[in-house]
């Protein structure tokens, strides 16, 4: 073999194996979402790949199940296990379900993270609320009473029984149902995230209380659903629909009357920021402990509580005045 041949030799192995070490070297984040095909998680996904590229060394593994199903997102996990990802970051379809899977992730030293909708302490380092979940539940509750000044009757339209997310926002509203003494909630339904049966159960509450004005749906399927179901009765300006959406899916229904108007914090930011932690903390520059800091980029610093739990953002309001902006954006 020639020098000039024995140089090119050498310096491609080098190079294969420089390749090998950059790829080996860079870390796998798996965003598991309650279910694909959800706005508001498919939202996330983007903050999550510009969370990615601000790093620089990272992967997304976008994934989840095709229906909002523990059972789903379990089958979803165990296969991130087997491929040895670095991190899972998950939005849970139920609190304890997913705990016995995670911790095995965890054993085979996989960071775990949920986000959005948490699970048990014990299945999970950190979990990264959207917002206050207090705030969520004034909020929502708030909406509905802002638009009714002589007040009336109120009803809940959420996503599964088991939704932790949604059952801790509703459980805060009650807390302060008291403040807003005009207005009375009446029942709470659930749509399980599915259009259908959320748009069915709207039907359903319309008929079950004549007098309803207004329903509170804190969840970004529900809430469309049931502005649907109000426009296709005829009730638009008798019954407000509020909650949490997305402005891109609600902004029909803001312009028609529908809805007056609904919150949501900005999913691009929260997959971004559920990002930013699970780096973090697989890479080893911060710890999952109470009083604990942890950048978020651009979102500032989070501050783990003494359950590992930690708010991103307040809640932001949309209506007329600024529907047209977001619903370009998500």
């Amino acid at each position: 073999m020639s020098i000039l041949r024995k140089v090119l030799t050498t310096a491609a192995m080098a190079s294969a194996l420089m390749a090998g070490t950059a790829h080996a070297e860079e870390m796998r984040i798996a965003l598991v979402v309650k279910a694909l095909g959800i706005g508001f998680f498919e939202a996330a996904n983007k903050g999550a790949e510009e969370a990615a590229k601000e790093l620089g060394d990272v992967k997304i593994i976008y994934t989840g199940p095709t229906d909002t199903t523990a059972e789903g997102q379990i089958e979803v996990i165990n296969s991130l296990i087997a491929q040895k990802v670095d991190a899972i970051a998950v939005s849970a379809n139920d609190t304890d379900a997913l705990v016995p899977t995670l911790k095995k992730a965890m054993d085979r030293g996989i960071t775990v993270i949920s986000w959005d909708s948490g699970v048990a302490p014990e299945g999970r380092q950190m979990h990264l609320n959207p917002s206050s979940s207090p705030l969520i539940g004034n909020m929502i509750i708030k909406l509905a009473a802002d638009n009714l000044p002589d007040g009336g009757e109120v009803a809940v339209l959420s996503a599964t029984s088991t939704s932790t997310n949604q059952n801790t926002w509703i459980e805060e509203m009650k807390k302060v149902e008291g403040n807003y003494p005009k207005v009375k909630v009446v029942g709470t339904v659930y749509g399980d995230d599915l259009a259908d049966k959320s748009y069915r159960e709207a039907q359903g509450l319309m008929q079950t209380y004549p007098d309803l004005k207004a329903i509170i749906a804190p969840t970004s399927v529900g809430i469309v659903a049931a502005a649907q179901a109000v426009t296709d009765a005829g009730k638009v300006g008798a019954v407000n629909v509020t909650g949490l959406g997305l402005p891109s899916e609600m902004a029909g229904h803001v312009k028609s009357g529908a809805s007056k108007s609904f919150a949501i914090w900005n999913p691009i930011d929260l997959g971004y920021s559920a990002t930013m932690a699970a780096y973090h903390l697989a890479k080893g520059d911060a710890k999952a402990e109470p009083g604990a800091k942890i950048s978020i980029g651009r979102m500032g610093d989070i501050t783990l509580d003494d359950n590992n739990e930690a708010a991103m953002a307040d809640p932001f309001v949309y209506d007329e005045s600024n529907i047209d902006e977001f619903s370009s954006i998500f």
